[in-house]
């Protein structure tokens, strides 16, 4: 019998979940004003919510409260902007990357220019975060680049590429190739400013309430998966349930789906995916990277001095920096807790990962085929890596 556990809201973003968290320290320093939640709880659900960092109300020491935010504590003419998270700061990775942007930017400023961090969810859900940033209802935002698919298919190029180039690969297509112009240019056309100010990692390939070994084995099956892996999965045979982050563990755990993607193994492990019993399978095909975004609508951010937005561009390319290095670790440490928590990390065999990807190309030439700025962006990014990979042969060790 599966264990139960609360139901946390998440986000939209298949980074992560929405949790809420205490009010905490001042602008800048990598918080928001946020609100603490009481469980109530058995053993495993403490140990769960104890791994995705969530404390009770109950735990609070009396006495001691966590000290107010206030814009006037910032020093004189200092500026002060208020942005909206798609990520949960608690979590590893995308939430970790958010709560250092903000530190970077405000000791790159000497305090001059402080970010307020806004909970997932607190003004706008995660996915209209860039129709608010439009609107002129959010400042500025912290996302992921697959939010803003519904407003131009190329952003798939950043977000959901499956057997698209890894963070590294796409870190170097970013800042040294035209990876950067595209990004900027698909965001101009919609009135704001878009600056690259992270690279996630690959995810996990998902769980499964049984074994996958053949392309036969996915017939019926009822997954969760993303746009252009769900469509992979569909050529499959599988049904594909368009299923919110948040109810993903409850309807695996019930039975009512048969398995799909959650995001990296950092993320999965902090979210007691290892209590259900079921095998994680390795590699995440379906989302080797994805770009994480800082978005101001853009006569806004012409509004800050040259040197503010110099400081936020600077603060967001040592973010990616400090990603790249993170992950491997973070995500090695990940898989040892699954295993020793009792999961068996399978890996696909190479007759699905053929099957994967013959699909795949199939799926994304049939998006090519509809919009010419995808197209072009993917056939540029597909160069670019193309171009470094007699490097890559040569130079590493085998």
């Amino acid at each position: 019998m599966f264990p139960t556990r609360p139901r946390v809201k998440l986000t939209g973003c298949e980074e992560g979940p929405h949790k809420r968290l205490g009010e905490q320290g001042e602008p800048g320093d990598g918080w928001s004003v946020v609100r603490r939640k009481v469980f109530s709880s058995v053993a495993v659900i403490a140990a769960i919510l104890a791994a995705m960092g969530v404390a009770s109300a109950q735990d609070k020491p009396k006495g001691v409260d966590h000290p107010k935010v206030a814009d006037h504590a910032l020093p004189p003419g200092a500026r002060l902007l208020k942005m909206q998270t798609a990520f949960n700061p608690a979590l590893p990775g995308s939430g970790e990357g958010v709560r250092l942007f903000t530190k970077t930017v405000k000791q790159m400023s000497g305090g001059m220019l402080a970010i307020k961090i806004i909970e997932p969810g607190r003004i706008v859900p995660a996915a209209d975060m860039l129709d608010a940033i439009v609107a002129g209802d959010l400042e500025a935002a912290f996302t992921w680049s697959g939010y803003a698919v519904t407003k131009a298919p190329v952003f798939g190029v950043f977000a959901t590429v499956p057997f698209g180039p890894g963070p590294e690969d796409m870190t170097s297509w970013m800042l040294e190739g035209d990876g950067g112009r595209i990004h900027r240019d698909a965001y101009e056309k919609l009135g704001v400013a878009g600056i690259p100010c992270g690279v996630q990692g690959g995810k996990g390939g998902g769980w499964y309430r049984g074994d996958l070994n053949t392309v036969a084995d996915f017939k019926g099956q009822r997954l969760r998966f993303g746009k252009f892996s769900g469509e992979v999965m569909a050529r499959l045979g599988a049904t594909v349930v368009p299923l919110p982050p948040g109810e993903f563990f409850y309807q695996l755990q019930q039975g009512k789906v048969d398995g799909g993607e959650m995001s990296t193994p950092a993320i999965d492990a902090a979210l007691g995916f290892d209590k259900l019993g079921l095998p994680y399978y390795m590699p995440g095909w379906q989302q080797p990277s994805a770009v994480l975004d800082f978005l101001m609508r853009k006569d806004k951010w012409e509004q800050l001095t040259p040197a503010q937005r110099a400081q936020i561009e600077t603060a967001c390319r040592a973010n990616i920096v400090w990603m790249l290095s993170r992950s491997p670790n973070v995500q090695g440490l990940a898989l040892e807790k699954l295993k020793a928590s009792g999961v068996v990390i399978k890996q696909w065999s190479p007759e699905l990962l053929k099957a994967f990807r013959v699909n795949t190309d199939v799926v994304l030439k049939e998006q090519a085929d509809r919009d010419p700025d995808f197209a072009a962006a993917l056939a540029n990014q597909r160069s670019f890596i193309a171009q470094g990979a007699n490097w890559r042969s040569l130079s590493r060790l085998p």
